[in-house]
């Protein structure tokens, strides 16, 4: 086990053997062991990184090649300058030029290259025989993974395989990831992303349009307020607070951070709301109270681009001083300060992360957040928006592509139409396409999310929608521990029939079954030691380039899915128009142009990888506030070209910096609500009154633009012949009025519709009255295991019901009163040194010594009279019986009642360290217990997101 250095001896010695070496700094470093780069190096030695002059993507200094590649760990999309000597990664430095990081780094950027070096990584297949990992070759691990599966298959059907994806895939892999779960038959499939936002991109996506961040990290500097809900981003996107920062020292703006926990984010907040877990609608309804009753709403925009507040102010009404202190615990006169601040301080950004979304009523609470800046005029403009922090590098972009079991690549869903678009972009015949399902009825219906995966295996098959159980799992760059039910999950994983794990380190997974056989270790590389682009939390995309070649024998994503195709008997009919470097590998540009050609719903089709890559070479030309180039190759490209990019890459469109913002024209990044939601509701208009983009033509709302729509306009004539070909291609036998600018191939919709300055996807209003979902007005439910029963009558939670084709339990559960033995409310959250489940970062040992103790807080109080002392050997356990092991931190970052623990430890299970279960040199240097040990049942009412924020716990000595 890995323990901390002193610090101070090494420290001193280092320093004092420096000036009489009379080394350069570099030498320096790397004599010193502390070659890290970044921030890391500087708190070792007190010094400060020096620019690398940088010339392109990849270059040349002396013997060291300099390449250009993206951190793979949070969403913010940090530059690193690897540094490579004879093949092998020998040093980085933070990316000077990127208008992301400019040339910082936090502590895990700072350790990237440990990353891709790492010693505890997979070397080489490996398989459970009898209780022991033994090696094998690539050639025998997909004969015998693969003949399995299709045994499986012929005897429950494709279904019964589930394919589990990753945030950690670029773009190119994650859109064949899911293409190939389509050839294979199955729309089971899914990532991490149904479990960090998949509530923000419903409840956004319902609201205005698009699910995604509106505005960026950089346009922060332009905000004049910042309110934080539910997010961290000190710990979990510390380079995201450079910006935060900005703004709130050059702006003077006032930051308002709302949390359950002090955070370190709240620690730099002029007002902290310390809210109880689970109450976000309650409180966000407190503040527009205030903002209603003083008339502090903006009524012009609310007139002319926004539906249903009305409906909204009549549930408002509710939630007088009184009742929201009395549910959130908030007082009146501090919400009222707050609702006076965002009135006074426009525009204000509204900020958030996992701990908004991750609840039974996660899409209400998404919903509410977007209503608040509707109501202020907080949208469609610089400095507002609504930034939506994702968490892993590509979450966003293997989101937008569509690794997900309800939706294909660009949120087309699972719809007839949605395959018959796919199919024409695959060149594939739709009948055979869909023998491939168990049935037509499969292929057109949700998968089962990886929260319920579980379910999936352990449910009686008479109560899911769909043939048979899962029997295989395939853990593809996932790490189960970042899932809540763990006992669950293991009694799960030990039925299955086959179980695989394909990643750069074992994981969890590797440990946490009690299984003989039957499991499989395939070490993938990571994106270091392949290429492709990856789509930042801003929605930019940016090119990462190899920067070196894969170690050990691990292979990149992209050639393992190849070699499955090939086995499963359809790679010729996968790759049909993808071009292949060698037998094994597909063309990653080839991936690029092939999603270029399908994705016009949100503008995946105008970044080709020749403007990507220009972008990476060119990062110095782009303005660091607004994103966009001044002179130079790329002038006029917002950086990243963030989607929509409308149009093929031929018309040069720059991107969209800020969603929605129609003091821009389309063709310079503009844009307006989608009209997404039709015309009309009830008799009321539901587009946009008497505004519209700059410089439109259409001088009012408007619907969706479809070949029908242009040739009323009488623009149709502006089409070339090839455009119109395409688009009669496209309408086959049907109505060639009825083809959109989501499925005209040609683009030449969007084209001519933007050439008139116009939105291809209309000019609407935003709605607050979400008519299709459980709750069509945002409401305050209780969580199902909550501490305030007295609430429960007026705030019920849902009744039980079916949906992603597994029952789903809401009232059975919170009929029962479990606070009187479990009184503490459990929430969960992220440290600044580990992410996500924490194999890679705690295999890390510049990170592992920083923090290598599981641990839970306890306010003191609760500590007192629990007999509990800092430090302190503690048994957390749930109401579900899950209970971990963990060292007691006594603190006031939580409240009495309150306790908090973070989610990325693993490698223990319930107090039983599983070392020895590794195989031989890749366990990590930390383990812990995993906090989802203790969490309980809970999923959200539109997404099946899971609670993880607002459960119930006993805190015990041990």
């Amino acid at each position: 086990m890995l323990r901390k250095k002193t610090g101070r001896t090494t420290r001193a010695t280092v320093t004092a053997e420096a000036p009489r070496k009379g080394v350069d700094r570099r030498s320096f470093l790397r004599g010193s062991g502390l070659a890290i780069g970044g921030l890391a190096a500087i708190g070792a030695v007190g010094g400060r990184v020096q620019k690398a002059e940088a010339a392109g993507e990849t270059f040349q200094i002396g013997d060291i090649t300099q390449v250009r590649t993206v951190c793979t760990h949070c969403s913010v999309g940090c530059t690193v300058e690897a540094e490579v000597q004879n093949g092998v990664w020998t040093g980085q430095e933070p990316g000077w030029d990127s208008p992301f990081n400019m040339g910082a780094h936090c502590a895990k950027g700072a350790s990237v290259r440990e990353h891709a070096h790492g010693e505890r990584r997979l070397k080489y297949p490996m398989e459970l025989v009898n209780g022991e990992w033994q090696r094998r070759s690539w050639d025998e691990a997909i004969e015998a993974v693969g003949n399995k599966m299709l045994e499986i298959r012929e005897e429950s059907g494709p279904d019964s395989v589930y394919w589990l994806g990753s945030a950690k895939h670029n773009n190119e892999q994650a859109y064949l990831f899911r293409k190939f779960a389509a050839y294979w038959g199955t729309n089971n499939v899914d990532h991490q992303a149904r479990i960090c936002h998949s509530t923000t991109v419903a409840g956004v996506a319902n609201t205005w349009g698009y699910g995604a961040m509106t505005n960026s990290y950089n346009d922060i500097h332009n905000s004049q307020l910042i309110f934080i809900i539910g997010g961290n981003p000190t710990e979990a996107h510390p380079v995201s607070m450079l910006h935060v920062l900005k703004a709130k020292e050059e702006n003077n703006a006032p930051l308002i951070v709302c949390d359950p926990r002090f955070t370190r984010t709240a620690a730099h907040a002029d007002e902290y709301v310390r809210l109880r877990p689970g109450t976000d609608v309650a409180l966000i309804w407190g503040i527009l109270w205030h903002i209603f009753e003083n008339g502090w709403e903006d009524e012009e925009f609310i007139r002319t681009r926004v539906w249903g507040m009305d409906q909204i102010r009549e549930e408002v009404a509710n939630w007088t001083p009184e009742e929201t202190e009395r549910v959130t615990g908030v007082p009146g006169p501090q919400l009222e300060r707050v609702a006076r601040l965002m009135s006074e301080h426009k525009p204000g950004t509204v900020i958030w992360c996992m701990g908004g979304t991750q609840h039974t009523n996660g899409n209400n609470n998404t919903r509410a957040y977007c209503v608040l800046q509707l109501a202020l005029g907080n949208m469609g403009a610089a400095g507002g928006g609504t930034n939506i922090f994702r968490g892993h590098d590509n979450v966003q972009g293997a989101t937008d592509l569509g690794v997900l079991s309800h939706t294909l690549p660009g949120y087309y869903g699972l719809s007839t139409g949605a395959w018959s678009h796919w199919s024409r972009v695959w060149e594939e015949d739709q009948a055979w396409l869909t023998s491939q399902f168990g049935s037509q009825e499969l292929m057109e219906s949700t998968g089962i999310p990886v929260s319920r995966w579980i379910d999936g295996v352990l449910e009686d098959p008479e109560n899911m929608d769909q043939p048979a159980n899962v029997r295989a799992m395939v853990f593809w760059g996932h790490a189960p521990n970042s899932q809540t039910r763990l006992p669950d999950m293991r009694r799960a994983m030990d039925e299955l029939d086959l179980l695989v794990v394909i990643d750069p380190f074992p994981t969890v997974t590797a440990v946490l079954q009690e299984r003989e056989e039957g499991v499989w270790l395939l070490p993938a590389s990571t994106q270091f030691e392949t290429r492709g682009s990856a789509t930042a939390s801003n929605r930019s995309i940016q090119w990462r380039d190899r920067v070196v070649e894969p170690l050990f024998e691990s292979l990149p994503d992209h050639i393992i899915m190849a070699k499955f195709a090939t086995k499963f008997g359809f790679a010729d009919r996968i790759f049909r128009n993808i071009s292949m470097e060698g037998p094994d590998e597909p063309n990653i540009e080839d991936i690029t142009r092939e999603f270029n050609r399908g994705m016009w719903t949100v503008g995946y089709t105008g970044q080709s990888p020749e403007r990507i890559k220009a972008h990476m070479a060119n990062q110095a030309s782009f303005d660091r506030t607004t994103l966009r180039a001044v002179g130079g190759e790329v002038d006029g490209d917002y950086y990243g070209m963030p989607w929509p990019c409308w149009g093929t890459a031929e018309m040069r469109h720059p991107g969209t910096p800020n969603l929605y913002d129609m003091s821009h024209p389309v063709s310079e990044g503009g844009l307006t609500f989608r009209a997404r939601f039709g015309v009309e509701r009830d008799g009321e208009n539901l587009l946009a009154e008497g505004v519209y983009s700059k410089n439109s033509d259409i001088r009012d709302g408007y619907p969706e633009f479809t070949m029908q729509m242009l040739m009323d306009l009488g623009w149709d004539g502006e089409l070339t012949a090839e455009e119109r070909a395409t688009i009669e291609r496209v309408a086959g036998s049907g109505d060639i009025g009825g083809v959109n600018w989501k499925t005209d191939l040609s683009g030449g919709i969007q084209r001519v519709a933007i050439a008139h300055e116009c939105a291809p996807f209309g000019n609407a209003k935003a709605r607050t009255v979400v008519w299709t979902f459980p709750d069509p007005v945002p409401l305050h439910r209780e969580p199902l295991y909550t501490p305030r029963r007295d609430l429960v009558a007026d705030y019920p939670t849902y009744e039980d019901r079916q949906f992603y084709r597994l029952p789903t339990l809401y009232a059975s559960i919170q009929r029962t009163d479990f606070s009187t033995d479990y009184p503490i409310t459990l929430t969960s959250g992220r440290l600044v040194e580990y992410e996500g489940g924490g194999d890679e970062t705690r295999s890390n040992p510049w990170l592992a010594e920083l923090q290598q103790d599981m641990f839970v807080e306890m306010n003191p109080r609760d500590a007192n009279d629990t007999g509990v002392g800092e430090g302190d050997w503690v048994w957390v356990e749930g109401p579900e019986g899950g209970r971990v092991r963990v060292k007691a931190l006594i603190t006031e970052r939580v409240a009495p009642g309150v306790a908090f623990m973070p989610f990325h430890f693993g490698g223990w299970f319930q107090g039983e360290d599983l070392r020895s279960k590794y195989p031989t040199g890749a366990d990590p240097y930390v383990l812990g217990e995993s906090c989802n040990t203790a969490q309980t049942y809970g999923y959200d009412s539109v997404t099946q997101m899971q609670e993880t924020k607002a459960t119930l716990c006993k805190i015990t000595a041990a």
